[in-house]
């Protein structure tokens, strides 16, 4: 991926890692919903590994909250500011139909993924 790394862990369950300082853009939003749509089973359980800084431009973020066949995501935090800009980038669209939340082991996130019998 241009933008970072993305691991298949399921059918439909993987890790995304941006690589640090990006600035994602609408082309690489799309080379990540392409690599989730072309790779894996809807619905999407992922995992958001935020333990890089990268940043969204506004076209992006809309994008990526617009995104629905996501069902659970969970946001792997290792900075405050890792939190802030992620509640800024969710709170853009309050009519998510994802469950969201945020964790600072991976274990935690994983299991959490996992609770859902439609992991696969």
């Amino acid at each position: 991926m241009s933008f970072g790394t993305i691991i298949k862990l399921g059918n439909n369950l993987a890790e995304i890692i941006v690589d640090d300082g990006v600035e994602m853009n609408l082309t690489q939003v799309a080379e990540y919903h392409n690599f989730l749509l072309n790779n894996l089973t809807v619905p999407f359980y992922l995992l958001v590994n935020r333990n890089h800084s990268y940043t969204y431009t506004f076209e992006a973020q809309k994008a990526i909250v617009g995104f629905d066949k996501i069902k659970k995501l969970a946001v792997l935090l290792s900075t405050q500011g890792g939190l802030m800009s992620s509640e800024t980038l969710f709170s853009l669209n309050t009519n998510l139909n994802w469950e969201i939340s945020w964790f600072s082991m991976r274990e935690d996130a994983l299991s959490w993924l996992r609770e859902n019998n439609e992991l696969q």
